[in-house]
């Protein structure tokens, strides 16, 4: 006698349907790029009809955005997290800055000039870009005025200190759809040596414990005679 057993199909929230769809995407979006994108692509990720897709993104252009911005975010949450109030400024942006360096930030990196690129011609992803800059730019901003009134931190305008790194990692940025094996340890520092500049840090303040050091002085030491 044989018997089977029916599977309890599972109907989620609109909310928890939404969030599968857009962390789906997301997912795409980082690995092939925005392009990639469309609600059939989505639908067949989540073996589901495309019109459950359309249900919640009538649009492509609207998921497309969406898509960028839940990345994004996720992202900048992870440089800069929050219920860290017992940690000094200086730890939290040597961890930012760490976090920028890791293969990690190859991926977001590449999403950005992704959506960079097509926001040219796309309003709905160009309004988002914009979001999503002003959030990074402010939570880079609050962290360094922090450091600022602790007294951790010297700079007369921590706006401009903040573009000036976001601008160096940016420059970075667009070195990662390249091969990055070679690159000189100088160079991935730049940040760091930046942010230790403007802010008024001796050189390794911003090396997290475990993290590597400067890269030693390369010019000869002088030679004295007697």
């Amino acid at each position: 006698m044989s018997s089977s057993v029916q599977r309890t199909r599972v109907r989620k929230s609109p909310e928890a349907r939404r969030a599968e769809i857009v962390e789906t995407a997301s997912g795409v979006a980082l690995a092939e790029g925005l392009e990639c994108l469309t609600l059939r692509r989505i639908a067949d990720e989540l073996a589901v009809r495309p019109g459950l897709i359309s249900h919640y993104f009538p649009s492509v252009e609207d998921l497309v955005a969406e898509a960028f911005g839940s990345a994004a975010s996720a992202e900048l949450d992870r440089l800069v997290p929050a219920g860290t109030d017992g940690e000094s400024p200086t730890l939290r942006l040597a961890r930012f800055l760490a976090h920028t360096a890791g293969d990690s930030y190859d991926a977001i990196s590449r999403l950005w000039i992704n959506a960079r690129h097509l926001s040219r011609y796309r309003p709905v992803l160009r309004d988002r870009v914009a979001v999503q800059e002003a959030a990074w730019r402010g939570a880079l901003e609050r962290l360094i005025r922090e450091g600022v009134d602790r007294e951790e931190f010297r700079t007369p305008d921590p706006y401009v200190t903040t573009i000036q790194i976001l601008v160096v990692l940016d420059g970075l940025g667009a070195h990662a759809n390249t091969d990055t094996a070679d690159r000189p340890a100088a160079v991935t520092r730049m940040a760091v040596t930046t942010a230790e500049r403007e802010l008024g840090l001796p050189p390794g303040a911003l090396d997290l414990p475990d993290g590597p050091g400067p890269e030693p002085d390369p010019s000869p030491s002088p030679v004295t005679t007697d």
